[in-house]
């Protein structure tokens, strides 16, 4: 409710604006806030909940000739091929591994009077690289149960990139294994490889082997200890 009233009362502020602008000049809205439809870098909808979402109708209005967006870090044009251009250029930096894969922008605004040409200008952007890897039965072979070192370090670094592509990047590797496999896993070895990333983060996953449980009718005490 306090959102709705707000929102209301940000609508009376920009008609009041608008009586009061001069015919004659450009009508400019800026805003950093969330403007309903829009997505966030994940595509998730923008939804009425912790965050004051503008309605569209108070950003598409007609008498503005160009909206200038901040918040939502995915560019996008929320009034496409109308009248006034809607833009949230976004972030022009990826800010985290939700933006791996989002394209960057500046955008640059010719503006007068019932007209505004937008033009977009790609960004290369810090590259946000995300790797997992897995160490198991069926992809290493064992010994006694046990893998090599050599062997899972082998497997490992395969899941990463060359290390020229790492080269000023943010990398991340989700790495899953035994929790008894641990004292296999050179992170040292890792960390040399990976030194030319701008950030490298390891996010460790040991599994632990589901318990197996005594049939319901049978007793710890009818097992010798080397069973049980």
């Amino acid at each position: 409710d306090i959102f709705d009233e707000l929102g209301a009362r940000y609508g009376l502020l920009v008609e009041r604006w608008l009586a009061e602008a001069d015919p004659n000049l450009p009508v400019l809205l800026t805003a950093h806030a969330s403007v309903q439809g829009a997505v966030y870098g994940g595509e998730r909808a923008v939804m009425l909940g912790n965050d004051l979402v503008l309605p569209g109708s108070l950003v598409r209005d007609p008498r503005l000739d160009y909206v200038a967006l901040g918040h939502i870090h995915k560019p996008q044009n929320l009034n496409e091929n109308a009248h006034p251009p809607v833009i949230y250029p976004g972030s022009i930096e990826r800010v985290d591994f939700g933006e791996a894969a989002d394209e960057k922008y500046f955008v640059t605004v010719a503006l007068e009077r019932g007209k505004a040409d937008v033009i977009w200008h790609k960004l290369d952007g810090r590259r946000f690289i995300d790797r997992f890897a897995r160490l198991d039965e069926t992809s290493l072979p064992l010994t006694d149960g046990l893998p090599t070192q050599q062997d899972c370090m082998r497997n490992i670094l395969a899941a990463l990139p060359a290390e020229g592509e790492i080269m000023g990047a943010v990398l991340r590797l989700t790495l899953e294994y035994p929790r008894g496999w641990e004292v296999f896993i050179d992170e040292v070895e890792l960390r040399q490889y990976c030194e030319g990333a701008f950030e490298f983060h390891l996010l460790r996953r040991p599994q632990i082997e589901t318990r197996l449980r005594l049939p319901g009718d049978q007793a710890v005490s009818q097992y010798m200890p080397q069973e049980l």
